[in-house]
């Protein structure tokens, strides 16, 4: 287990398998917020495959900067929520956890949260706005896994394994030095304890399906939608970030491509553009909650 974290409140919900999923909260302090004047606002963040919500203590206090109550969570099968290391028991499990933590967060707020996801879990948050399974105030996709490359060969080893033993989970060959240019982050990424390399044919599965679902269904989004991704990014394919933005309407979609940038577009060296970027969108379409000075990362 990582250190708690200060400032920050951890728990776990119970999944309807009676999973425990990791929750941790950054909530807003009076003295820390003087210039919020408007609701209580909140952003849930989701991360990807096989690390944990721990890594994302940079984007939350970033928000909270900006005035957003935020939630974090590790997905079942990662950091410290129960379940086997990536794997899920079908397709709908990882929805109807981020479903349970939303229903949850919502107590807290005024009205429905933002989505954020990364990489996994921006395919994930993807597919879980286009399903519309429940009501979020915008999205944020960083890096989204809504394409990845696969050979024939390894679409024949997923067919088998499918069969002979969906719930294995094997090493999902990540190739960690593709993460960030900052080597500190890639060192630190492979010392992570909570950090896996795992996936199971069944995730793998569930995310496929996914791909298709989200990319089928953009077009029916109506809800402001973020799109960040990294254009020299060998972990997932960029391609499937151009189509998603391009189906969605114009009216609800704002894109931001990186050229050479890797994977983790919050961990790169010049990720103050990209955090500059969301403030920037937050302002234009009014879902900053209100605050008397520009906050910094």
């Amino acid at each position: 287990m990582t250190a708690h974290i200060e400032n920050t409140l951890e728990f776990s919900l119970c999944a309807d398998d009676e999973t425990a999923i990791f929750v941790r909260d950054w909530p807003l302090a009076r003295s820390d917020t003087p210039g919020q004047t408007g609701p209580a606002e909140g952003v849930l963040i989701m991360h990807g495959l096989g690390e944990h919500c721990g890594r994302y203590a940079h984007v939350a206090r970033f928000f909270n900067a900006l005035g957003f109550i935020v939630r974090t969570y590790d997905h079942r099968g990662h950091g410290q929520s129960g379940g086997r290391s990536g794997d899920v028991p079908d397709d709908a499990a990882l929805l109807r956890d981020a479903e349970l933590v939303i229903n949850d967060f919502r107590r807290q707020l005024d009205g429905p949260p933002i989505l954020l996801g990364h990489s996994m879990g921006g395919l994930f948050a993807a597919r879980f706005a286009t399903g519309a399974i429940a009501p979020i105030k915008a999205l944020i996709l960083s890096s989204p896994a809504l394409a990845i490359d696969m050979s024939g060969l390894q679409h024949g080893f997923l067919r088998f394994a499918s069969a002979v033993f969906p719930g294995l989970a094997i090493p999902n060959g990540l190739k960690a030095h593709f993460l960030s240019h900052d080597a500190e982050v890639v060192y630190a990424y492979k010392n992570d304890k909570l950090v896996h390399g795992k996936i199971s044919a069944r995730l793998l599965n569930s995310m496929l399906n996914a791909m298709d679902f989200s990319l089928q269904h953009a077009s029916g989004l109506k809800v402001p939608i973020l799109l960040l991704a990294a254009l020299d990014d060998h972990l997932v394919n960029p391609e499937g970030s151009k189509l998603f933005s391009g189906v969605c309407s114009p009216q609800w979609m704002t894109a931001h491509l990186y050229p050479g940038f890797y994977h983790e577009i919050f961990n790169e060296l010049e990720a103050t553009k990209v955090f500059d970027d969301i403030r920037t969108w937050l302002e234009v379409r009014h879902l900053s909650p209100i605050r008397s000075e520009s906050p910094t990362v």
